[in-house]
C-alpha cells in the first residue's frame, strides 16, 4: 500500500508542477477548451461467448503535457458451456476512476488509473444438472492500472485525437477484474493473482476547442 501512496503522489506532483509551470506562459484561469470526454468501448461475440464493455472519461488538460479526469468503466461478459453442455455464466463489472496522462513528446503518454469497481459473477447450472449448481457472487476490488499508450493526431491546439494504450492492475486484488487467479492444487485457499494486458483504444474529443 505504501508504495502506491507513493505512486499517486509522485503523479500529483508532477501534474501540479506542469499546471504551475503552464500556467506562466498562459493565461490563467478555467478555459473551457481545455474540457474533453471520449472513452472506449468493447464488442465481441465469439464462440458462445458474448463481450460488451464501454470506458467513457470527462477530462481537463492541466498543461501541454498533462490531463487528467474522472472515468466510468463497465463491462458485461456472458458464455455458454462454462462447465458443462447448456450450463452458462453472466458477469457485470463497474465502477468509478480517476486518471492522470503524462506526456513526454506529443504521441506518446504514461497513464495511471485508480479504480473501484464491483464485480457481479452468476452462474446457471444446465437444466436437470447433478454436478453443479446455480449461484452467484458479488465481490469488489481497488484497482491501480499503469501503462503507456500511442496518441495519433495529438498536435498543439486540437485536443481530439485516437489513441491505444496498455495497462496493467500492479495491486492485484484477487477479486481485479484484471487478474488472472491461479489456486494452488494442493492448498485451496492459497491463491496467486496475475496482472494480464490491459489494451484500451478510444478517442479524446475536445468539447469547445477554438476555432
Amino acid at each position: 500500500m505504501k508504495k502506491v501512496v507513493a505512486v499517486i503522489c509522485c503523479f500529483c506532483l508532477v501534474a501540479s508542477s506542469a499546471w504551475a509551470q503552464d500556467e506562466e506562459e498562459t493565461q490563467k484561469g478555467f478555459k473551457k477548451q481545455n474540457l474533453f470526454t471520449g472513452g472506449s468501448v468493447t464488442i465481441s461475440f465469439f464462440n458462445g461467448q458474448t463481450v460488451l464493455g464501454a470506458n467513457p472519461i470527462f477530462g481537463y488538460k492541466l498543461a501541454k503535457w498533462v490531463d487528467a479526469g474522472i472515468a466510468f468503466n463497465f463491462m458485461y461478459a456472458s458464455q455458454r458451456y462454462y462447465y458443462q453442455y447448456d450450463d452458462k455464466i453472466k458477469q457485470t463489472v463497474y465502477g468509478p476512476g480517476i486518471f492522470t496522462r503524462l506526456y513526454p513528446v506529443s504521441f506518446l503518454f504514461a497513464q495511471a488509473q485508480l479504480e473501484h469497481n464491483f464485480t457481479s459473477f452468476k452462474y446457471y447450472a444446465a437444466p436437470g444438472s447433478t454436478m453443479y449448481m446455480s449461484g452467484k457472487i458479488n465481490t469488489s476490488a481497488n484497482s491501480l492500472l499503469l501503462g503507456a499508450g500511442f496518441a495519433q493526431g495529438r498536435v498543439e491546439g486540437s485536443n481530439s485525437f485516437y489513441y491505444i494504450c496498455v495497462l496493467f492492475d500492479v495491486l492485484k486484488d484477487i477479486n481485479s477484474p484484471y487478474v488472472y487467479v491461479t489456486t494452488n492444487p494442493n492448498n485451496s485457499t492459497q491463491q496467486h493473482a496475475t496482472a494480464t494486458p490491459i489494451i484500451r483504444a478510444g478517442f479524446n474529443i475536445a468539447l469547445f476547442q477554438k476555432r
